[in-house]
């Protein structure tokens, strides 16, 4: 194992987290996973019963909640778990604690059998917990390993990263399902079952070049005023109002970003429930926007370069509305292979830009406080949109209303962006 490992050597292995982690992403968040969990759930609904309570949930409200479900965990324990980490200087090890949980969790949906909706739910529950909590200790790495200059540079290249190691991943996956008797499985379902243990192997072994070369410390994700936990973080919160157009475009990136990760996670279930796509054409879809999406991220950070975050930002969120309200009214495959490319182009360059953005707006000597709360805020707000999505689909029975909803996140998010200021604020004392 390298003891001092070169600044390229640091670079790759930052790099290489996003292309392990994007399999799980992209077969299990995105793709594969809820088009298989709408086969697991029964044509009337699944009913749950706890502590008396009993309903009936759809496969599209149900997956939703197991998604918001997670993102709340994450949230509520990011705070202690940055505190211990920040402390005891144990990121990195936290950081692989995440990965083994999520990757191991990955690999156990290959049990999800028919009929096991159930397991298949707290399963992803808690590898999306792994997923998204490992995200948190990953990020810290990134201000450590890039100079003021090159943040959008290496946020970017991790993005790109991700976008072919996740889209090589579902290529296989793809490969197996759609050639499900040809390498010896018995139907589809056992296919995609082996392919939710090939996105967790994926995502373990992957991982050990950034365990290998990543060795410099990381950016306390809890600084001091954080070491307390929930009420911590409302400490900070008061300290952020100091600076008002940090404050907007925290909860502007808030917002829109909640939108873009609810997008994310219920595109393929929609496509299932709504328009009734083959699962071969929605994993062909995906894997088209995961190739596009490489060259689109590295175009939004040369944007970001040439004329501005703010202006590349406003050009992602303009075309989200537009993403938006056209799936409201889409009925055909070649309108979601169309809507697929739009959100391809603009979705990875949309979020490496936001990240590289708000570290910019941080002033001088607070960058390890604010980036903390930043990464803790970022999982409360993914708890909103796929709960919100859920609960319109409960009532209406409509994933089509849900995803219009997802309107209003975009929409408030560039209001709030035309009010941010760049070059730095004077604090409000």
């Amino acid at each position: 194992m390298p003891s001092h490992p070169t600044k390229k050597q640091s670079w790759f292995g930052w790099c290489m987290y996003d292309w392990a982690n994007s399999a799980f992403a992209t077969v299990i968040l995105s793709a594969v996973l809820p088009v298989y969990f709408v086969a697991l759930v029964p044509e009337e609904g699944a009913v749950i019963s706890f502590l008396g309570f009993r309903h009936t949930f759809r496969a599209t409200a149900l997956w939703g909640y197991a998604v918001s479900c997670s993102m709340l965990i994450v949230a509520v324990t990011s705070p202690y778990l940055g505190s211990i980490a920040d402390r005891l200087n144990l990121h990195r090890r936290f950081l692989f604690a995440c990965c083994l949980m999520g990757a191991l969790a990955t690999s156990f949906l290959f049990f999800a059998t028919p009929g096991r909706y159930i397991l298949a739910a707290l399963l992803f529950i808690v590898a999306n917990i792994g997923f998204a909590g490992g995200n948190v200790f990953y990020n810290a790495f990134l201000p450590k390993l890039a100079g003021v200059n090159e943040l959008d540079r290496l946020s970017s290249r991790g993005f790109a990263y991700g976008y072919i190691g996740g889209g090589l991943a579902l290529l296989l996956v793809f490969g197996m399902i759609q050639g499900y008797a040809v390498v010896g499985f018995a139907d589809k379902g056992a296919a995609s079952r082996a392919g939710f243990l090939l996105a967790g192997s994926w995502w373990f072994f992957f991982a050990l070049p950034t365990y290998l070369y990543v060795r410099v410390p990381a950016s306390p994700i809890m600084p001091d005023s954080l070491h307390r936990g929930i009420r911590g973080y409302f400490r900070i919160f008061a300290q952020v109002r100091k600076y008002p157009s940090l404050l907007l475009f925290l909860i502007a990136f808030l917002l829109y970003n909640d939108g873009i990760q609810t997008i994310i996670v219920v595109a393929a279930i929609f496509a299932r429930e709504e328009l009734g796509l083959s699962q071969g054409t929605i994993l062909a879809c995906f894997l088209m926007i995961q190739f596009v999406a490489m060259p689109g991220t590295l175009l939004f950070g040369r944007l970001a370069e040439v004329s501005g975050a703010k202006r590349s930002l406003y050009l992602a969120l303009f075309l989200f509305i537009l993403v938006t309200i056209y799936a409201y009214f889409m009925n055909h495959a070649w309108e979601f292979w169309l809507l697929g490319f739009v959100i391809a182009i603009i979705l990875g360059g949309s979020q490496a830009v936001s990240r590289s953005f708000f570290s910019s707006l941080i002033p001088e000597g607070k960058h390890a406080e604010f980036f903390g709360f930043y990464a803790i805020s970022a999982k409360f707000a993914s708890v909103l949109g796929p709960f919100v999505f859920a609960v319109i689909v409960d009532i209406t029975g409509s994933a089509r209303l849900s995803i219009l909803a997802l309107t209003l996140f975009f929409v408030s998010g560039m209001l709030l962006l035309t009010r941010v200021k760049t070059g730095g604020d004077i604090p409000v004392v």
